[in-house]
C-alpha cells in the first residue's frame, strides 16, 4: 500500500467513476484499475462494488475512505512543518511588553500570528520599559513593545517600528467636579493631586522628561502624589479618591463599568504617547521576520 494508491482509492470513491479519477491524474482507467486491485489485495477486502453503475462503495469501502483521507491529511500536514521547519517557521518568539499595554489589541495580532504559524510559540514577558529595553539588548526579548523610556529608537543596534500614537486620558473618580466632562485640558488639572504613571521603574527617564514638559507647557509642575509604574494600583486609588492620574487609552478603553472611574481625554495633538515595536537590527530569525509582516 503507497500513497499514490490511497490517492487513487479517494478519487475513484469521491467522482464514483474509474474514468473521472483517471483524468484527474492524467492516467488511464488500466492503470488506475490496477492500483486498486492491488490496494485490495493488500488489505484483503474489496473496498468497490464494480457491479453497480455508478461505482459504489462497500461497507469495508466506506471505513476505508474516512481512513484513507486523515493519512493523507496528516501526510500533508507532515510535509508542510517539515518545509516550515526547513524555512525558519518553527521555534518560538520572546515578546515582552510594558505594563498595562496587555490591555491594547496586542493579544489580538498574536493570536491572528498563531493561528496562521501554530508552530512558532509566542511566550510573553510584563515589565517597566526600562527592563524590556535592557532585556531586548540583552538578547533575552526578541521583540518588545512599549514606550520608549530610554530613547532606545536612537540605538544603532536595534529597528523600531510606530505601533500607534496612544490617546491620553484623564483619570478621575465619578464624584470629581470634572468627571461630566466629555474631554479636558492639561491646565484644568493645576490643583489636583497627580498619581503618576512613569514608563520606568526610575520615575526619571528619557519618557518621563517627554511627560514633565507637557505639564510644564500647560504652565506649571504637578504635585505628584504616587509615581508608580503599575496601573492597576494607580487605579485603586483614584477609585479611593486619592488623587487623579493620565493614562494612555489602551489601558482604560476596555474596563467596562469600572467601580468610581470616569475616563475623559485630554484635548491636544500632543497628549498621546509613542508605541514602539523595538527589535535587534541584526536578528536573522525568519520566524521573527514572518511576526513583523503580519503586524
Amino acid at each position: 500500500m503507497n500513497i499514490n494508491q490511497l490517492k487513487y482509492f479517494v478519487a475513484v470513491a469521491e467522482q464514483r467513476s474509474f474514468t473521472k479519477a483517471a483524468n484527474q491524474y492524467y492516467l488511464s482507467q488500466t492503470a488506475i484499475t490496477q492500483q486498486i486491485h492491488a490496494l485490495e489485495s493488500t488489505l484483503e477486502v474489496q473496498l468497490l462494488d464494480r457491479n453497480t453503475r455508478p461505482v459504489a462503495l462497500t461497507p469495508a469501502g466506506t471505513i476505508f475512505l474516512q481512513e484513507a483521507k486523515a493519512i493523507l491529511t496528516r501526510m500533508d500536514t507532515a510535509v508542510s512543518r517539515t518545509k516550515d521547519a526547513s524555512t525558519g517557521l518553527v521555534g518560538s518568539i520572546r515578546i515582552g511588553y510594558a505594563k498595562g499595554y496587555e490591555r491594547s489589541d496586542l493579544s489580538n495580532k498574536l493570536r491572528a500570528f498563531h493561528r496562521a504559524y501554530p508552530n512558532i510559540l509566542l511566550t510573553c514577558f510584563r515589565c517597566d520599559t526600562d527592563r524590556l529595553a535592557a532585556g531586548l539588548l540583552n538578547s533575552e526579548f526578541d521583540i518588545i513593545f512599549g514606550w520608549d523610556s530610554t530613547n532606545l529608537r536612537q540605538d544603532p543596534q536595534v529597528e523600531t517600528r510606530l505601533m500607534e500614537r496612544a490617546r491620553l486620558v484623564a483619570a478621575l473618580y465619578g464624584g470629581h467636579a470634572l468627571a461630566q466632562r466629555t474631554s479636558l485640558r492639561r491646565t484644568e488639572l493645576k490643583n489636583e493631586r497627580i498619581l503618576y504613571m512613569t514608563p520606568s521603574s526610575t520615575g526619571d527617564s528619557f519618557g518621563d522628561a517627554y511627560f514633565m514638559q507637557l505639564y510644564q507647557r500647560a504652565g506649571y509642575q504637578p504635585n505628584i502624589l504616587l509615581r508608580s509604574n503599575d496601573t492597576e494600583s494607580i487605579l485603586m486609588m483614584v477609585a479611593a479618591e486619592e488623587g487623579v492620574s493620565i493614562l494612555p487609552a489602551y489601558c482604560t478603553d476596555k474596563l467596562d463599568h469600572a467601580d468610581n472611574l470616569v475616563f475623559v481625554p485630554l484635548e491636544g495633538e500632543e497628549e498621546h504617547e509613542e508605541i514602539l515595536a523595538i527589535w535587534r537590527r541584526e536578528d536573522a530569525s525568519q520566524a521573527l521576520r514572518r511576526f513583523l509582516d503580519a503586524l
